[in-house]
């Protein structure tokens, strides 16, 4: 595999913080250049950054010393790089602009935004459920009018720690509805306990945007690719809540699924274990070598135990009974900035690579 030259656009924000800490050392991916608004544009990455990098390890000296572009210079970022990491903190039309400009510029991107997820002709991707969705990359290329250029989209950070839990059991038992409530970080809003000290001691029972999402894109993942877009698909039915709960990081979710074909507790455990996708089986860098883990104590997964196991890239299951109004219930868990956003965007990337769109 050839190294990759690339570039983080937002590299100031957490999720941006997440791409630059996890391509430290990266086996095909070497960072480049580093993009922000015009504000940090100018000055080294860690003058930018000051006293708001919220990682657990310190800032790569790379990065550091890397000066910071104007995102919206895109000729000249597009000219230093392979492709770029989108994570801009914009309006989503901003967004939806500034990341075709990219492509436009024969660089293709990778992207944490929801800006795109929603354009039929944008793949949205987690690699172990819905890799064949890369196909209509070419045709994006003949709308966008490029040879190189595309944009491709991780889904919501939320979504990565529920829907990879249904997803074989959709495909083997037939999934006919599902109630989900998730209990999501602080990290999520791109905060900390420092920055956001309301969140101490608290819940909030709303996110702007979080239920209609939780419920629309796992359609779009379990589409299908038709005449160059992706048709989502009409079922299961979804319904969700999302809370904002006093976690530094990881989502948890509650669910309630009911099948066509009801499994029993046995076959449930059985796909989880031995559940594997293309990311598994293409061994990707930072793959985890068992996606879903399911714990048999029954106060498990907790979110301070379990967010990083595998590096905070597998799912998290437990609690798996009957449920009175539903045929089961079980609780998941997965780290969100990790998973769910930044190291869900680069194995991406390596999905990408891997498969030669890169190229």
């Amino acid at each position: 595999m050839k190294k990759f030259q690339v570039g983080v656009v937002g590299a100031t924000g957490m999720v941006g913080q997440r791409f630059i800490s996890l391509l430290e050392n990266h086996p095909w991916f070497q960072l480049t250049a580093v993009a922000a608004s015009s504000r940090s544009a100018g000055k080294t990455y860690a003058e930018a950054v000051g006293a708001r990098w919220a990682m657990p390890t310190p800032m790569p000296k790379a990065a550091a010393t890397m000066v910071v572009q104007d995102a919206a210079d895109v000729e000249a970022m597009a000219s230093r790089v392979d492709f770029v990491f989108c994570a801009v903190d914009m309006k989503k039309e901003e967004i939806r602009t500034l990341e075709e400009r990219y492509a436009r510029a024969e660089c293709p991107v990778v992207s944490n935004n929801s800006a795109h997820r929603a354009t039929p002709d944008v793949p949205m991707v987690v690699p172990e459920i819905n890799a064949q969705h890369l196909e209509v990359i070419p045709f994006q290329r003949r709308r966008l009018g490029t040879k190189r250029g595309f944009i491709a989209v991780k889904s919501n950070c939320s979504l990565q720690s529920y829907v990879p839990a249904l997803h074989p059991l959709r495909e083997e038992f037939g999934l006919s509805k599902c109630l989900v409530c998730t209990y999501q970080a602080i990290s999520g809003a791109g905060k900390t306990f420092e920055s956001w000290p309301e969140m101490a001691d608290n819940c909030i029972p709303y996110i702007a945007g979080e239920e209609e999402k939780s419920e629309q894109e796992p359609l779009k993942l379990w589409g299908r690719v038709e005449n160059g877009v992706i048709v989502p698909a009409k079922a299961p039915q979804i319904t969700a809540q999302c809370l904002r709960v006093a976690c530094s990081d990881g989502h948890m979710a509650a669910v309630f699924a009911s099948f066509e074909q009801k499994p029993t507790a046995e076959q449930i455990k059985e796909r989880w274990a031995n559940f594997r996708g293309p990311a598994q089986e293409l061994a990707l860098p930072s793959a985890p070598r068992q996606f879903l883990h399911y714990f048999e104590q029954p106060d498990r997964p907790q979110t301070k135990l379990d967010r990083m196991l595998e590096n905070g890239m597998a799912v998290s299951i437990g609690r798996l009974r009957p449920d009175t109004q539903y045929d089961y219930k079980f609780v998941c868990l997965s780290h969100n900035t990790l998973r769910g956003a930044a190291g869900g965007g680069v194995l991406l990337a390596e999905l990408l690579a891997a498969k030669g769109y890169l190229d």
